[in-house]
């Protein structure tokens, strides 16, 4: 019951913080007056004079999407320069590099050992705040696009980036830096600038650590209170995000809508999750080993079983990548957990940004499949959903699933890619396909028991983190550009009502369905083969102990 109560209390915070947090990132990309302007907004204006922008001029959906390519490809030139110096290997720097700008911060090397403050704070953590600011700058156009009716432009690609690094990303990180300060969390030249990234890293959907432990370092995450309120702030912006698009569109019931799907879909896995933890191995004896607090192993024992569960859960869900604990050493069952989120699209409640564009992209799917249903154009909040979105959105969903699957496939196929493997069998099956998972849909947490730092793994890594993040923006971009061009069609009794309990299901349906048909036969040769090999090693036991 207390494991319940500690969810139940997380999730309450969070949902206390929907409303407005969501009202005012809705502000902050509608341009709408907001009382940080007063004493940040020479800031912000002295931004675009130095960069030389324009932030009366908007951009039609092909220079946003150049704009977005120009930064991301800016921001890695910048980063693996300044590890090159740090004689940083060409392929470890390869990966970092296209890590952190994706907003995925998959980290095959240990940050303390390899890293100087330098290149942590100046390289790491200013792609902490842009690629997290690039993520919701997308979602924004997309909401945009929506919202318009015979527009060409959907915004301007570096005003959001700069309002939502501004407004967004840098207050709430400094009071999240100030918390974290007052719970041990360190901060000097030292032993580095840790507050200052931790604080972005779980805000902004990063979850690259300081250290190498991450969130189960005791200068990251000194206390269960920290440990608490780093998990929200896994969920706070993603989920107030999906509200901020109900205020943008000028309809909130939509994005309660979005907020109940994505809710539907999380609480119950994340129990499976806490459920499964709290079965031990039952190859133990328990004459011998407590088992009374579960499964332990890879858990800081200062924050449990519960903790560590919910962590996986929300930092998978959301595509924060962070850890408390091992998944490796989670139960079958309770590992498919984190796989099951990310394979799902990470679109509950996904990145920052990017779990609003890409459950979008279901959202589209279930409007198509709800107006084939009964005989009528598909469309969503009057606008046509015609045959360039359906596709653009088949895009959205198969191009990351395609990364995994068949880069797993590579993986186990070639000497180079079995090499890594500590393990045999499912489990060894499990850290790959999990790996593949965790960079195609850009997470950056590790199962563990997997030696990444390679060639073959730092490059084929950074190569499906880049795909799983510039090429699921190009079409969301092309999406926003076709619905904001389209007029507004007056609703009429025919219309498919978006915002009910009805399609609320459909959506839940439509994501778990074609999650679930993608990724099975791949989870039956991992986790699911490991728990029935666990449980037919304990009846085969059983039965000999009979006889």
């Amino acid at each position: 019951m207390s494991s319940f109560i500690y969810i139940a209390l997380c999730l309450a915070v969070v949902a206390v913080s929907i409303k407005p947090l969501g009202k005012y990132i809705a502000r902050v990309f509608m341009v709408r007056k907001i009382w940080l302007e007063k004493p940040l907004g020479w800031l912000e204006r002295g931004i675009y004079r130095v960069c030389g922008v324009n932030p009366a001029e908007e951009m039609g959906f092909y220079t946003y999407t150049k704009s977005v390519l120009i930064l991301g490809v800016s921001g890695f030139l910048l980063l693996y320069i300044i590890l090159s110096f740090q004689n940083v290997a060409p392929d470890l720097a390869f990966n970092i590099a296209i890590s952190f700008i994706t907003n995925s911060n998959w980290q095959s090397y240990s940050g303390e050992a390899v890293l100087n403050n330098f290149s942590q704070t100046v390289g790491l953590t200013v792609q902490n705040f842009v690629s997290a600011a690039t993520g919701m700058a997308v979602a924004a156009a997309l909401v945009r696009g929506i919202a318009r009716k015979q527009a060409a432009t959907i915004g301007n690609f570096y005003v959001d980036v700069v309002r939502g690094t501004l407004y967004i990303l840098l207050p709430l990180s400094l009071l999240f830096a100030v918390f974290l300060l007052s719970q041990g969390v360190v901060q000097n030249l030292g032993q580095g600038g840790v507050a200052s990234q931790v604080a972005i890293k779980m805000l902004g959907s990063n979850g690259g650590g300081y250290f190498n432990a991450n969130g189960a370092h005791p200068l990251e995450n000194p206390t269960p209170l920290s440990n608490f309120f780093q998990i929200i702030s896994i969920l706070l912006i993603p989920v107030a995000f999906a509200y901020s698009f109900g205020c943008m569109v000028g309809d909130r019931r939509q994005g309660w809508m979005l907020v109940a799907a994505m809710t539907l879909i999380f609480i119950p896995l994340a129990s499976m999750a806490v459920i499964n933890e709290y079965k031990a191995n039952p190859h133990f004896d328990t004459s011998m080993v407590d088992v009374s607090a579960g499964n332990m192993e890879g858990k800081e024992v200062r924050f449990g079983v519960t903790p560590s569960a919910l962590w996986a859960a929300a930092t998978t869900a959301t595509s924060n990548g962070s850890v408390n604990s091992m998944h490796d050493s989670f139960t079958p069952l309770g590992g498919l957990v984190p796989l099951m989120f990310m394979q799902f699209g990470e679109v509950i409640f996904g990145g920052v940004g990017s779990g609003l564009y890409g459950m979008f992209m279901f959202v589209i799917l279930t409007v198509f499949i709800g107006g084939l249903m009964v005989g009528r154009t598909p469309e969503y909040l009057g606008k046509k959903i015609s045959v360039f979105e359906i596709k653009m959105a088949s895009l959205v969903i198969l191009v990351p699933a395609m990364v995994v699957l068949i880069g797993t496939a590579i993986a186990v196929s070639t000497e180079a890619g079995r090499a890594g493997m500590l393990n045999g069998g499912a489990q060894g099956f499990s850290e790959i396909l999990y790996a593949f998972a965790s960079a195609g849909n850009n997470n950056g947490s590790a199962f563990a028991g997997l030696s990444a730092n390679t060639p073959f793994y730092n490059i084929a890594l950074g190569v499906a983190m880049f795909v799983g993040r510039y090429f699921v923006i190009m079409p969301v971009l092309a999406i926003a550009g076709s619905l904001a061009a389209k007029n507004i069609t007056p609703t009429s009794a025919g219309t498919l009502p978006t915002h009910t309990p009805l399609f609320t299901f459909m959506l839940v349906g439509v994501v778990i369905l074609i999650g679930v048909l993608t990724y099975v036969p791949a989870l039956a040769l991992g986790p699911i083969a490991e728990h029935l090999h666990l449980s037919n090693n304990i009846a085969a036991n059983i039965a000999a102990g009979a006889k």
